[in-house]
């Protein structure tokens, strides 16, 4: 056995070696046959020509709009789960933001919201996050945007709750189930990491634009979080608890009412939260197809390239972000903080919630009665101070930064990105696709390799080849600038203390707030082009990668960096020699995740000028004749994503396995 481990642990670099060295070939003899066959069998395709495909899908959309009032799977099966949605979503509107029953203003005003939000928030945490959830609501209505803040909270609640309707249960039979959650996991998979503009278009065409189809949206994005979070909730709680209840004849019910459940509480609420802030970033981006609220704002201002507008709003996603992210995290520590406070202030919860529970029913029916409770008092004020100052930062930016800016993207664009990008489009569709797939078996393994084939086959059906290969170019491009952005900052978060508690908070910031709030200064800084799709892409997706690298370098074992700074290393050194050798599953795993954040981010760079399938989706949403382009430039982005992700998560097992034969 000695002599078996040795000689494996001599044969791992020699593969490494090898694989490194089959990778140049590839890359060697894909750039001379470039050389030779460059501006042959391409595939381009100009933005208004149609295949049959594209056609075909045309046709189907037709049919179905001619039919959806006639064929009885839409009278009795969509129309009505869209009318139900519809419906739900309206009621919840109606009490807070619309005008209802014939009144102009909602059922419960301002005053009563504000209140509400105040003692759920406190019923649920401590009096400090209702404190934050009131000066929250209220910061809405002195921006001047309550009413559309109100839209995508009634939005959002119509989602979380139909996710968490769907999504718990689902996560409890998969928490006690061995069989679902093996059927479960690769549903999850394909939901997480299609990106999120890709369910756009198919849902419209099935449950037209609006609020039913923005539910929908992001119930598949929102979800699978609660489904994950609860069922390995449910499998982490000890096997002896679990056997010692049943020793004592609990039924399976009675075992997961009174120990699986309440066991996992906690955890069960983090997926709780999760879910809310899934639904809050994609309730904001379906404003693509006629969702209300503030993400419409942001899309007009995108359209204007109003700057101002578009902060002011985006602003108010984030704090609504922050106050709903702030309460169910309360919720969850709320039982181990009434543990610090002892019996004696637990006495006093109830009647206090009792009185506070009077003083919210009588601001409630005074918003109902009243008009200056029900409609915000003031002109917003603030937030036309927050437009004028962030109009007045992006005017300094162009005027005194342009230069720098412009060079960077010239540099950038030059040097970089259109190089790669004429390799991968003038090059045979032929030969980068057996580059990808001889790329993919390297990598990943035969079953990575034969998934790449696949891809590939489906990529070169759907019409769209030449727009995949340039967005491609640009996804490659940002996810080599989001994992070298990330290994810096990652390497200094895992090695410093003080570095991770100054940073996480800005990646948790940049993880809660709406992709696209941050591509109007993007577009007032670079322009329309395709280096400000890459800019917002690496903003996207760099929290995360930085996330995974840092928690890698700090699970490497101290004795390992102390033997190491014993026998005479340096930082350097032990960063390169130790510590990024020894989190090569963590490296591969940011690279993995990184690259899925990218692609997800490819329809909101065809609204920046990207062009390429990002720009082929948004035009199928405005043009008739080009839904069906759209739809296939939909599809091509999954199946970028599903190569990609195969291709970094069969690396990864590879990586660890050697790492663990090392």
């Amino acid at each position: 056995m000695a002599v078996l481990a040795g000689t494996t642990a001599r044969l791992a670099p020699v593969l490494k070696v090898r694989r490194r060295t089959v990778v140049a070939g590839v890359l060697v003899g894909w750039l001379v046959l470039f050389a030779v066959l460059r501006g042959h069998q391409t595939l381009a395709l100009d933005q208004s020509s149609l295949t049959g495909l594209h056609r075909w899908f045309n046709s189907l959309n037709d049919s179905i709009g001619a039919n959806r009032n006639s064929n009885p799977l839409f009278l009795y099966f969509f129309n009505e789960i869209q009318l139900a949605i519809s419906n739900f979503v309206t009621f919840i509107q109606s009490l807070i933001s619309q005008p209802s029953g014939g009144r102009p203003v909602p059922t419960i005003g301002w005053l009563g919201v504000v209140a509400i939000a105040g003692y759920v928030s406190w019923a649920f945490g401590n009096w400090r996050v209702a404190l934050l959830a009131v000066a929250g609501f209220a910061f809405f209505g002195l921006q001047g945007l309550w009413q559309e803040s109100m839209d995508t909270l009634a939005l959002t609640l119509s989602a979380v709750l139909i996710s968490l309707l769907v999504g718990i249960p689902l996560g409890v039979w998969a928490g006690v189930s061995d069989r679902v959650n093996r059927i479960l996991t690769p549903v999850l998979d394909v939901m997480q990491t299609m990106p999120t503009f890709v369910y756009l278009a198919p849902l419209t065409l099935f449950f037209l634009i609006g609020s039913a189809s923005a539910v929908i949206a992001t119930l598949i994005y929102a979800a699978p979080p609660a489904i994950r979070i609860t069922a390995h909730a449910i499998r982490a709680v000890p096997a002896t608890t679990v056997e010692a209840a049943e020793s004592l004849g609990s039924t399976r019910w009675q075992t997961l009412i009174k120990v699986l459940l309440p066991m996992s509480k906690r955890t069960v609420v983090m997926g709780v939260n999760q879910t809310i802030m899934s639904a809050l970033s994609m309730v904001t981006i379906a404003a693509l197809i006629d969702a209300p609220g503030l993400g419409k704002v942001v899309m007009q201002a995108l359209e204007s390239l109003d700057v101002g507008t578009a902060f002011n709003a985006g602003l108010a996603i984030v704090v609504m972000a922050i106050v709903l992210d702030r309460v169910t995290t309360a919720a969850g520590n709320r039982t181990e903080d009434a543990k610090r406070r002892g019996n004696r202030f637990q006495k006093l919860r109830r009647p206090l919630l009792l009185a506070g529970g009077v003083a919210v029913a009588v601001c409630a029916y005074v918003s109902y009665t009243y008009v200056w409770a029900a409609e915000f008092p003031g002109s917003g004020g603030i937030g036309g101070s927050i437009a004028k100052a962030a109009d007045s930062v992006t005017t300094w930016a162009q005027n005194d930064l342009s230069g720098v800016t412009n060079g960077i993207k010239n540099s950038v664009t030059t040097a970089l990105l259109n190089p790669f990008q004429t390799l991968l489009t003038e090059s045979p569709w032929w030969l980068v696709g057996a580059v990808l797939v001889a790329l993919g078996a390297v990598l990943g393994g035969w079953r990575a390799g034969v998934t790449a084939a696949g891809c590939v086959g489906l990529l070169f059906g759907t019409g769209v080849w030449s727009d995949s290969m340039a967005t491609l170019a640009s996804t490659v491009l940002a996810t080599l600038i989001v994992v070298l952005l990330g290994i810096v900052v990652g390497v200094w978060m895992g090695r410093s203390t003080v570095a991770d508690r100054l940073i996480r908070p800005v990646l948790d910031a940049g993880q809660t707030m709406p992709s696209f709030v941050y591509l109007v200064p993007f577009l007032a800084l670079f322009a329309a082009s395709r280096f400000t799709a890459i800019v917002a892409a690496v903003v996207y997706a760099a929290p995360v990668t930085i996330k995974i690298i840092a928690d890698g370098i700090r699970a490497v074992p101290e004795t390992t960096v102390e033997a190491a700074t014993a026998a005479g290393s340096d930082t350097w050194q032990i960063i390169t020699k130790v510590q990024l050798p020894m989190s090569r599953s963590a490296l591969t795993l940011a690279t993995n995740q990184g690259l899925i954040y990218v692609l997800s981010m490819v329809v909101m760079g065809g609204l920046v000028g990207a062009g390429a399938l990002g720009y082929d989706v948004v035009a199928g949403f405005s043009q008739g004749d080009l839904y069906g382009k759209g739809l296939a430039a939909g599809l091509a982005i999954v199946l970028l994503g599903v190569m990609f992700d195969r291709i970094t998560q069969a690396a990864a097992r590879r990586s660890g396995n050697v790492s663990g034969r090392q």
